[in-house]
């Protein structure tokens, strides 16, 4: 957390795929290089497993303070201010707890009801923006890197991040006492008890 409190607000992009999706070597020398080609911070979760698929170059100059590449808690990544773009599979738990935090997305779904999720976050929501994939199923960099400038630098961003903090207001006022979600966990609670 020491790395992210010394970077400028709204300046990280934080890249997590989940615990269970497993990107081809292709793909991830294709994130490695469009996270360099964007020239941002950016703190990526790769499981110890798949950093072999890392391109040994993208390795040697990482270091140079511009980006990580670790195991971390999301939730405690996602709350910091320095974090501007979460690049997600929008697994559901990863929207929801980018929807709670307020952080604007970049979608790249998986599989599952993950593409559904990612165009709720897109469409409907309007938290983010999906990069789109090639033929063979690959997002090129220079798609991920203009999906990054967009929800970084572009008006498209400014709009994603505005209701992505209009979501997180909604979301806790939601769970807050008093609130939907606290009334109906209360509701449940009482139903359990009564039987």
């Amino acid at each position: 957390m020491s790395w992210l409190d010394n970077k400028p607000k709204n300046s990280v992009v934080y890249i997590s795929f989940g615990s269970l999706a497993q990107l081809g070597p292709e793909q991830m020398e294709e994130i490695a290089w469009g996270l360099t080609d964007s020239n941002v911070n950016f703190l990526w979760v790769v499981r110890a497993d798949e950093e072999e698929k890392l391109p040994k170059e993208f390795l040697d100059q990482k270091i140079t303070g511009k980006g990580l590449v670790v195991w971390c808690k999301q939730l405690d990544v996602l709350a910091h201010e320095s974090v501007g773009c979460f690049v997600t599979h929008c697994g559901f738990n990863s929207a929801l707890e980018a929807i709670s935090l307020g952080v604007p997305v970049v979608g790249m779904p998986q599989w599952t009801d993950q593409t559904t999720n990612a165009k709720l976050l897109d469409d409907i929501w309007g938290v983010g923006v999906r990069v789109k994939s090639n033929e063979k199923g690959i997002v090129t960099r220079g798609n991920l890197v203009s999906c990054i400038k967009k929800i970084l630098e572009d008006e498209r961003g400014v709009v994603a991040r505005n209701n992505a903090a209009k979501w997180r207001e909604l979301a806790k006022a939601a769970v807050d006492e008093g609130g939907s979600s606290n009334k109906d966990i209360d509701e449940f609670v009482s139903e359990l008890i009564k039987e």
